[in-house]
């Protein structure tokens, strides 16, 4: 008795270069857009806008720019909870943006029928 191999969804060589292909491309797209989201800039204020935090997409602090008004000797602990709420707002956009971009293109993997890639 022969065994006879399933024909169609994943059969044959043409399927396997096709995905190989696909693969391939997916990988390229996705060094070419963390270029791109490691070359934005984002602007991040905190406070009411009395602290302005200028952040790379590779979470590289650029600047910190304080309201003069926000600086008071005797209260040093409100200064510095606001600069670290603006810090961590920073990386929060940063890494949310990139998670986001980053699922539009990998997101296409399953429907690519590779297994393991989700």
């Amino acid at each position: 008795m022969k065994a006879r191999l399933p024909q169609g969804r994943g059969g044959g060589m043409g399927n396997m270069q096709d995905m190989l292909k696909q693969a391939q491309k997916m990988q390229e797209d996705m060094a070419a857009l963390q270029e791109e989201l490691d070359a934005k800039e984002y602007d991040i204020s905190a406070g009411g806008g009395v602290v302005k935090v200028k952040i790379s997409g590779k979470m590289e602090v650029r600047s910190i720019e304080i309201d003069p008004e926000i600086v008071d000797p005797d209260d040093v602990e409100t200064l510095q909870d606001i600069l670290t709420a603006a810090v961590n707002e920073a990386i929060k956009t940063v890494t949310d943006t990139n998670n986001e971009e980053m699922g539009k293109v990998t997101g296409a993997l399953g429907s690519m029928g590779l297994p393991g890639m989700m």
